[in-house]
């Protein structure tokens, strides 16, 4: 058996090679991507991501937010210290109580998207809820305004696609354009801040300072970028996979049913059973000896979340998807210092998804036998989610706020 994660079949269901792969290679070589080695098991995995020193996560990719300026280091594609630096930062303004803080808001656009959803008699999901959910709290995060809501989105849907694929040339000129009133439109907010700071991420941001060193106006605008890609597509991917997998499980649907407060488990066991994010790339600084196997210095790496995730070693039975199980310790998020910066809101905003779906569409069900999943080498999620659900049956908004 290979393992080619280009392979339209393997991109369907990987999770037959990654298991073979814990079985027979646990450090494999990636021949139709170059060379490039995976790590599969949940401890080689791990080690790699607790030791950035031995597995960089630097020269992947660069941005520029203007042409004539050099590349701004990107918080994901960093090492220490530039990481630390830029991660001590961020954090002062990406607090745990500002997210917190979000959950009343987050449930009330929940609601009005799903209000829209009962309207309509029927839904995709991913359209309806998924995607609109994450980028309408990033916009009020970042203090978007509700005028330019038609553009920020537009801004978003670019800057998501170009992360992660090509853009074909015929859409590069629509594309620039947008991107240089994005960029404006950000350095005004930045600048205006500045002089005025209001209660939003980028007025957080702007102060967040430590005794000698402050972000730089383009790195405070990668990091919006970041927000952008990392908040939108694993929020969308998390909801979608949810439903989903609980669709395809309907014995655990029925005792999620039975017992809301499995909920925050229910994300877990999502999250460790279907990753939105199967992986991401590393280069060794180094000969590294692991796994029984060398990856020799400069290879690329890449660590198999997805598959350390369903590690029997780690996770008895880890096929099984199990929502009481303790899922605690999956990677799905990442670990040690580049563990995601956005995984409380995206948790959150997950979790109210689902409670909001679930007690509102009453009947769900797939109006379409076949999945179409998003196009990304490293992501998994539905691209469309078409369902049905019982109209007649589904209480007044009044009554589920109620």
């Amino acid at each position: 058996m290979e393992y080619n994660p280009l392979d339209p079949a393997t991109k369907r269901d990987p999770y037959p090679a990654y298991a073979y792969l814990r079985q027979e290679h646990p450090v494999y070589r990636i021949e139709p991507l170059g060379g490039v080695y995976a790590l599969s098991r949940y401890d080689d995995v791990n080690f790699a991501l607790n030791h950035p020193e031995l597995f960089s996560s630097t020269g992947f990719t660069e941005t520029r937010i203007h042409e004539e300026d050099g590349p701004v280091t990107m918080l994901i594609f960093a090492d220490p210290p530039d990481h630390t630096r830029l991660r001590n930062l961020v954090n002062r303004g990406f607090t745990p109580k500002m997210i917190a803080d979000l959950e009343p808001r987050i449930r009330e656009v929940t609601r009005e998207l799903i209000d829209r959803i009962v309207a309509q008699g029927e839904t995709d999901l991913i359209a309806d809820l998924a995607m609109p959910l994450p980028t309408t709290i990033i916009a009020e995060i970042l203090g978007v305004g509700p005028e330019r809501k038609d553009d920020f989105k537009r801004w978003s849907d670019w800057i998501v696609r170009e992360f992660l694929q090509p853009i074909p040339e015929e859409e590069k000129e629509a594309q620039q354009r947008d991107m240089t009133a994005f960029t404006e439109y950000f350095e005004a907010v930045v600048e205006d801040r500045r002089a005025s700071p209001q209660d939003d991420l980028i007025s957080a941001l702007v102060r967040a300072e430590t005794e000698q060193q402050a972000l730089t106006p383009h790195e405070l605008l990668v990091f919006i970028i970041l927000l952008l890609v990392a908040g939108n597509e694993t929020t969308t991917n998390l909801i979608g996979n949810a439903i989903v997998t609980l669709l395809e499980h309907p014995d655990q649907l029925d005792v999620l049913r039975a017992d809301p407060s499995l909920l925050p488990n229910a994300i877990e066991e999502v999250l460790r059973y279907e990753a939105p994010v199967q992986f991401l790339l590393r280069r060794a600084t180094q000969d590294v000896e692991i796994g029984g196997a060398t990856i020799p210095q400069g290879s690329m790496t890449t660590l198999l979340f997805a598959s350390a995730n369903r590690d029997g070693r780690r996770f008895p039975d880890g096929e099984r998807f199990d929502i009481t199980r303790d899922a605690q310790g999956h990677v799905a998020f990442g670990h040690g210092i580049h563990f995601c910066l956005g995984a409380p809101l995206a948790r959150l905003e997950g979790r109210i998804a689902l409670e909001e779906v679930l007690s509102r569409l009453p009947g769900l069900a797939r109006a379409e036998d076949d999945i179409e999943l998003v196009d990304a080498l490293f992501l998994r999620g539905p691209k469309r989610l078409p369902l049905t659900f019982t109209p007649a049956a589904v209480s007044p908004a009044a009554g589920a706020r109620s």
